[in-house]
């Protein structure tokens, strides 16, 4: 599991606009991982400011994490 398949899911199950959140648990099941990695990879995108935790520990994508994702970056690897 590469880390912008962690930020594409994100993406597609959070809102940064409406600040909908998803949890780790939901993201672990949706990509078939474990939540330890997707935790992993979620603090990585959170400290690039890509994504966002709150209080309860619920996770969205952030505006910038949503422009990320509609950059063609083609077979880069970021």
């Amino acid at each position: 599991m590469r880390r912008r398949a962690v930020l594409e899911r994100l993406a597609a199950t959070s809102d940064a606009r409406a600040r909908e959140t998803t949890t780790v648990g939901a993201l672990a099941s949706a990509l078939e991982a474990d939540e330890r990695a997707v935790e992993a990879h979620l603090n990585a995108l959170i400290a690039c400011e890509l994504a966002r935790r709150n209080a309860a520990g619920r996770v969205r994508v952030t505006i910038s994490g949503e422009e990320f994702q509609e950059l063609d970056l083609g077979d880069r690897v970021v």
